[in-house]
């Protein structure tokens, strides 16, 4: 029986690599890849696609930019998305990548569906979450192979396969409009100090010009506009990228836990992510509750959790969603904030949904009655005071 696959394709070593192998190793006789746009390089996307239409049988690209912005990263801000400090992007990323490709190879009437991702890693979770909700047959040749960067480096070259990535600097980079991952080689001990020039979104913060301050506008939790311009969703997040990496703003380096167990070290870019989610954050404290505040927390955590393994489809991840939808609908107002050197800092913030009153704390008003708070304070307390007499008699 002739196979075809559809393989999600990055153009990266792994992936290209996957083409030659799933004709060799599983008797594919086509080989359809999809290269699904988030936001990577256009001299990427370029890249792998004349590199795929060189090597596979058939190319699709796939510019889902603005989709991936309003259904995946603005639900993620509204929920500010964060796993042990991480920023999600590579996680976020990988459901709706999967989908497309999914569809792909629904209308091409495919026999299975392929990705690059190891063993090790969480992308083999995320991408088989969405692929194994099919009936097709999932191929992981980089897991089920076994194999090292350094035998596809070998690989690719005795298969004619143009590859960036050397022994020296076998550097695994994944790029979308919202994060750039950069993993692999090195920088997989923990204890080394990565070179600089695996930053491309990050200038050296000493490096960085003097203090910018800006206004961040936000409705029902999704940022809207920087100053008085009103910007959609894509346009917005490549300026702050832009800005906020200039000084330095939006750096991760860190010791991640994989849902696997397994502890890696991680680096990561992301500018306008961290400026928006710490701004989003700031904005809630002004306009939710105390209680709301308290509850979501919890609720903002486990959606996290839901997005970082890549289990999208959950159900609770809807549950999750429509609380969170509901609490946006105060978060409106706007955040100023100054970038200064790799630092971020909240300046102010203003919303027509404030729950503050100057008035009312204000040590020079008298709209409320000081002595009022008497009667709670006598009470506040209250069952501490009557333990301690216990323990004051033994």
């Amino acid at each position: 029986m002739l196979k075809k696959v559809v393989l999600a394709y990055s153009g990266g070593l792994d992936t290209s690599v996957c083409i030659p192998i799933l004709k060799e190793e599983y008797g594919c006789d086509e080989v359809i890849t999809v290269a699904v746009d988030v936001g990577q390089p256009r001299e990427d996307i370029a890249e792998a696609e004349e590199k795929a239409k060189k090597i596979s049988d058939k190319h699709y690209t796939l510019d889902v930019r603005e989709e991936f912005v309003g259904d995946y990263i603005f639900p993620l801000i509204k929920a500010n998305g964060d796993y042990e400090g991480y920023v999600m992007g590579t996680s976020i990323a990988r459901p709706l990548i999967a989908k497309k490709v999914v569809e792909i190879a629904e209308r091409e009437g495919a026999d299975a569906l392929a990705h690059g991702c190891t063993g090790k890693g969480n992308d083999q979770l995320r991408f088989e979450a969405v692929f194994r909700l099919t009936d097709m047959e999932v191929f992981a040749p980089m897991r089920d192979m076994n194999l090292t960067r350094e035998w596809e480096i070998e690989y690719a070259r005795d298969h004619g396969i143009p590859v960036s990535v050397t022994t020296a600097k076998p550097w695994s980079v994944d790029e979308n409009i919202w994060s750039r991952s950069i993993e692999g080689g090195k920088l997989e001990d923990p204890g080394y100090v990565p070179p600089e020039d695996i930053y491309k979104w990050t200038v050296f913060p000493e490096k960085a010009p003097d203090a910018q301050v800006m206004e961040i506008g936000f409705d029902n939790g999704v940022p809207v506009s920087i100053g008085d311009e009103i910007l959609d969703g894509v346009e917005l997040i490549e300026r702050l990228n832009r800005i906020a990496g200039s000084h330095g703003v939006g750096r991760t380096d860190m010791i991640e836990d994989r849902v696997l167990g397994l502890k890696a070290r991680e680096n990561y870019e992301h500018p306008a992510a961290t400026v928006l989610l710490t701004a989003h954050r700031d904005l809630e404290k002004l306009v939710l509750t105390r209680a709301e505040l308290k509850f979501k927390a919890i609720v903002d955590a486990q959606w996290s959790e839901l997005a970082y393994y890549g289990l999208v489809d959950e159900p609770l991840f809807a549950d999750l969603n429509a609380f969170i939808d509901k609490t946006q609908e105060r978060v409106t107002g706007k955040v100023t904030v100054k970038l200064y050197k790799g630092s971020l800092t909240i300046l102010g913030r203003t919303s027509p949904y404030a729950l503050y009153s100057g008035d009312l704390v204000s040590f020079d008003s008298t709209s409320i009655d000081q002595k009022d708070a008497e009667g709670f304070a006598k009470y506040h307390g209250f069952q501490a005071r009557l333990y301690k007499k216990f323990v004051d008699k033994k």
